[in-house]
């Protein structure tokens, strides 16, 4: 399971056993998005090659407030 933290400078990741930090910036070049509006949907498919993905994409901006 991953287990994704969001806060206003990127993602913290816990990913098979191992903890590491997404930054803002990778992630933006990554979506080609601004980081508000990435979705965590979009977060997970960076971390995990064929994600699980279940409910609705949150965006960054709506998870932070």
């Amino acid at each position: 399971m991953t287990v994704l933290s969001f806060d206003d400078k990127g993602v913290d990741v816990e990913y098979e056993g191992t903890e590491f930090r997404l930054d803002k910036d990778l992630i933006e070049d990554a979506t080609e998005k601004a980081y508000p509006d990435v979705t965590d949907h979009e977060v997970l498919k960076i971390v995990e090659k064929n994600p699980t993905l279940s409910g609705e994409p949150r965006r960054v901006k709506d998870i932070l407030h």
